[in-house]
């Protein structure tokens, strides 16, 4: 016999925001036990989901569509909102708070805008003070309006989304990790632009580790045998190349101090670190077909997310590049033959500008800011609905 029993609905706008899209909540309109809160949220993206589509929910089976992200008033110093992301495993039952996504960032002022939350003004651009609960850090949003309302629609490209929509320039302040935080240690954990890795059955390899946006480890191209032009075709089809994909992030969580054992940055730390490969500029064809000039950009990267290569870029990967650039001697600098403060890179979908403020200061290279443009749109208003009764 069916169950009888009706469905809850919890307020919701389901938004794109850069290369990504989730679901925005209240913190107010969640259940305040951190336990219950993931359990309702798997719920409503659909996971787990051991057909690994999510069809029973909002997700949309990628890394790139499986979020979620909670928002309420600030109490912090400087700050308007307080923004708390999660990103939402596909097979399992899992929600991973370890950090920021960069790319929904650039949603998070519009949110906050349609929700009430700030005061802005009736034309012009309103500043938005976000204070990123997962890493500790302010970030402002540049938002648009125009009577009154966010301007969502207009001419900026972001390569990656299919369709225009209005700029928003995004600062990331101080996005480097300080000495005193206990979530990887400084920007640079153990000090060095570039350390050896020792991983079993993969040997020793040249690594970044870097903290800024979130954690992140970077590798050149050649090392594992790559050209630095592959789209997702290429790396996602390759379950051997992933999963050493894998275990060398997992070792490089370690390395780092941002996980205390390989098997726990492999089985409940998957959103954290990112681990991303570089070349050389070279010319090469786009996911959609348009041909990138290796004069048009100054590095390749492409970078993997919740275990697979990316579409295009995650917001906090190109915060983390852009730090790396502007530091000497680490796999970015290095292969670019220089630092530098602001620059292009080639991903699978085209390819993104950024830029960096960075200092050499008495406890080594700081990072003061991070700029970059993005764009957001609501897709959805409403609610969503889960059942009462969640097992």
């Amino acid at each position: 016999m069916s169950k009888c029993e009706k469905q809850m609905k919890i307020p919701a706008i389901y938004m794109r925001g850069g290369t990504s899209k989730g679901v925005f909540f209240l913190e107010e309109d969640l259940p305040t036990d951190p336990i219950e809160r993931d359990k309702v949220l798997l719920r409503v993206i659909g996971s787990p989901d051991p057909y690994g589509q999510q069809i029973d929910g909002m997700g949309a089976a990628t890394s790139s569509t499986s979020k979620v992200v909670v928002i309420s008033k600030s109490d912090q110093p400087g700050c308007d909102v307080n923004y708390l992301f999660g990103q939402v495993a596909i097979g399992q039952p899992l929600v991973d708070w370890s950090g920021n996504c960069g790319n929904l960032t650039s949603a998070v002022g519009s949110y906050a805008i349609y929700r009430g939350l700030i005061d802005v003004p009736q034309n012009g651009v309103a500043t938005v003070n976000i204070w990123q609960k997962n890493i500790g850090k302010k970030i402002i949003a540049h938002v648009p309006m125009k009577d009154g309302e966010v301007v969502e629609l207009g001419d900026f490209v972001l390569d990656g989304v299919a369709f225009p929509a209005a700029e928003i320039k995004l600062e990331f302040i101080d996005p480097g990790a300080d000495d005193g935080d206990t979530d990887g240690g400084a920007m640079l954990p153990t000090g060095n632009p570039i350390d050896i890795l020792r991983v079993p059955d993969v040997g020793e390899l040249e690594v970044t580790l870097i903290n800024a946006g979130n954690p992140a480890i970077f590798v050149s191209a050649s090392s594992m045998g790559l050209t630095g032009t592959e789209l997702q075709g290429d790396i996602n089809s390759n379950s051997e190349l992933l999963k050493r994909f894998e275990v060398i992030r997992a070792h490089g969580a370690v390395a780092m101090g941002a996980a205390e054992s390989v098997e726990y940055a492999m089985t409940k730390r998957q959103h954290t670190p990112k681990i991303a490969f570089f070349s050389e500029a070279a010319n090469y064809t786009t996911s959609d077909g348009k041909k990138i000039s290796s004069e048009d950009i100054n590095i390749l990267v492409r970078i993997l997310s919740m275990g697979k290569l990316h579409h295009a870029m995650t917001g906090t990967g190109a915060v983390a590049i852009a730090a790396a650039a502007a530091i000497p001697g680490t796999i970015v600098s290095r292969i670019l033959g220089n630092t530098m403060s602001e620059l292009r890179f080639g991903h699978p979908s085209g390819s993104l500008r950024v830029g960096a403020v960075a200092e050499n200061e008495d406890k080594g290279w700081v990072v003061k800011k991070v700029v970059m443009s993005r764009s957001a749109r609501r897709l959805m208003e409403g609610s969503v609905l889960i059942p009462k009764t969640i097992e």
